[in-house]
């Protein structure tokens, strides 16, 4: 199909990324993938950024921390589960500006983990065939990565 003139998601990307100065913050996600095919979703409690919100189960990477490491903290912080680093294969990334910094963020798949995942800190949690993901509301930056997951798995 040839290609008639930029795509509007594009340009307004381009303009967000054209924003030197923000601070870049570094966030690890990982798609728990379930023997069915169906990945984890958790919903951003009341009172964060972005409550209501669903999203891949992660956090903020520490100084010094590698993703992986960061995963293997907040898994077991966020969900009570257990996972090593082998366990992890990178997927993709999402880099995407907000208004005040830039989110940097590796996504992980993981199949194998210690534990059945619960919610520790108030966040609603749901598997989700990854062709029904489209019918969650996400953050802009993790959005995108859903279709690559629904080529994906």
């Amino acid at each position: 199909m040839p290609i008639t003139g930029p795509d509007r998601a594009c340009l307004e990307a381009e303009a967000r990324a054209a924003r030197p100065g923000l601070p870049v913050v570094l966030v690890a996600a990982v798609a728990l993938v379930d023997i069915d095919g169906r990945v984890l979703l958790a919903r951003r409690p009341e009172g964060k950024a972005m409550a209501g919100l669903w999203e891949f189960p992660g956090g903020k990477v520490a100084a010094g921390e590698t993703p992986e490491a960061a995963l293997i903290r907040e898994l077991k912080e966020e969900l009570d589960i257990d996972i090593t680093a082998s366990c992890l294969a990178p997927l993709t990334f999402a880099s995407h500006a907000y208004d005040d910094f830039h989110l940097l963020m590796p996504l992980f798949a993981c199949r194998v983990w210690k534990g059945t995942p619960a919610a520790l800190e108030g966040q609603a949690l749901k598997w989700v065939r990854p062709f029904d993901m489209g019918g969650y509301e996400m953050p802009p930056a993790d959005t995108p990565l859903v279709a690559l997951l629904q080529d994906l798995i």
